[in-house]
């Protein structure tokens, strides 16, 4: 550990060292959870129930059951505990440390040929309490803050709430809280906090390790650089499964194109994997940003049919076309929907000979409704249908279509029910062959307001 460092530790990064030890011994162990207590006044008592501090436990190395279970303990990245308590000692606070075996506590003497020179050493004393289980130290001359703060770098004690775990790590939301910290997201290796990313949609503990983090951690405890974890949450996020991760995810993309996700969503690997996964787990159409404007009655279809609409990126669209879903299921872009909803049509033709005598005086009235307007587009046909679409949303029923190919207009039966219906349907039908255009479309309403202005100056002029 570079002496630079260790100046600019304060007591809570001392009272961190402690605290992971005592973290690591109880997980080596499997014994009881450790105890963390503050007095009221300036002494905070850190308590595990393992198998109780040694003398050699000072030494810089590290031991080699922590080296062989990298991913399951934190104090394995060359931290000595001697260090954390050099670092409270220079903020003048004293430790002692209770075992079993030995009582601990740290003092300055002459360096060994240097008597000028004077170093920190620990001094090993018989124990004061031999029959205690485990260990526990004693940090006398620090305050409640410096102790809370220590125990905030560690996720068991924030209470964040976990979203997910895969094989690479876990996934958690954001802390809540006042301040800044509490708004941040963090990155935490086996538990223990190593950067905090303001950026970033999710809190991430990293529980299968990689050399570069743990070269980084030997470098750096508390501020790893990114480029060290970046790798590893990668994976995390695409290894995600969980419809909760797939909203969250999805939710935020949806402000890339105006710069408004969150980091994690700059990566396109984790853009396309958010698509897939969502797509799995909800009846959702994806779109861009252009095909929304050229294609808002279509979609209006698709959310009246109670899917969700989510815009992605343009790359995104053009990487899930075709592609399917982490079930297996195809990728429903707009293309999909478009089949799907043409695919939803089918007719069972009625004959005028069928309508009750109401519906045939409504539809006899077509011609009078034609007459109305100045120029009629070309119509092979105007049919009747009992039926339109199989499947689709309930409570909503496509009252006309206007078939393109076959310049048909088909009328569902239900609407002769009313003169004004059947009229109003008619109208909105026919200014799709008169503009060329789609519904939504400026083109479409300009041709269908010319028409109602066309048949209102007709009724009108006949009064």
């Amino acid at each position: 550990m570079k002496e630079d460092l260790l100046e600019a530790w304060g007591p809570s990064d001392g009272i961190r060292e402690i605290i992971a030890n005592a973290l690591d011994e109880q997980v080596l162990t499997g014994t009881d959870p450790v105890d963390i207590e503050f007095d009221g006044e300036n002494t905070a008592r850190i308590r595990d129930y393992g198998r109780g501090l040694r003398h050699e436990h000072f030494a810089q190395e590290e031991a080699e059951e922590k080296l062989s279970r990298p991913d399951e303990v934190i104090g394995k990245f060359g931290v000595g505990l001697k260090d954390a308590l050099a670092v409270l000692y220079r903020h003048g606070a004293q430790v002692t440390i209770h075992s079993r075996h030995n009582t601990f506590t740290v003092e300055e003497a002459p360096k060994a040929d240097f008597e000028d020179v004077e170093t920190l050493h620990a001094v090993v004393r018989p124990p004061e309490r031999p029959g205690i289980e485990g260990t526990e130290a004693v940090v006398e001359g620090i305050t409640e803050a410096d102790l809370e703060k220590a125990k905030r770098n560690f996720l068991q004690f924030r209470g964040e709430e976990r979203i997910e775990e895969t094989k690479y790590g876990e996934i958690y939301g954001r802390p809540e809280g006042e301040g800044p910290e509490g708004e941040e997201a963090a990155i935490y290796v086996t538990g223990l906090r190593v950067a905090t990313e303001p950026d970033f949609l999710f809190s991430y503990n990293i529980t299968s390790t990689t050399k570069n983090v743990r070269d980084a951690l030997n470098r750096e405890r508390s501020n790893v650089g990114r480029t060290a974890y970046t790798p590893r949450v990668k994976k995390i996020l695409q290894e995600a499964q969980s419809e909760a991760v797939a909203e969250r995810l999805t939710g935020d993309l949806e402000g890339f194109e105006e710069g408004e996700s969150h980091d994690e969503l700059g990566w396109k690997a984790v853009q396309v994997h958010a698509a897939r996964l969502m797509n799995s787990h909800q009846d959702v159409v994806f779109t861009t940003v252009s095909e929304q404007q050229e294609d808002r009655d279509l979609l209006e279809h698709a959310r009246r049919d109670g899917k969700e609409v989510i815009t992605v990126p343009d790359n995104v669209r053009e990487k899930i076309r075709g592609e399917t879903d982490t079930a297996g299921n195809q990728m429903q872009d707009v293309e999909a929907y478009r089949e799907e909803y043409t695919e939803s049509f089918e007719y069972e033709w009625t004959s005028e000979e069928d309508l009750t005598d109401e519906e045939r005086a409504v539809w006899d009235r077509r011609h009078e409704i034609l007459e109305l307007i100045d120029e009629v587009p070309h119509v092979e046909a105007i049919r009747i249908s009992e039926q339109m679409r199989i499947t689709g949303a309930e409570d909503w029923k496509t009252r006309g279509v206007w078939e393109t190919p076959e310049r048909h207009i088909v009328i569902h039966r239900p609407v002769l029910g009313d003169l004004a219906d059947f009229a109003a349907t008619l109208l909105h039908e026919l200014a799709h062959p008169k503009s060329r255009a789609k519904d939504q479309t400026r083109e479409f309403e300009r041709a269908l307001t010319e028409m109602l202005g066309e048949t209102a100056t007709e009724a009108l002029g006949r009064e």
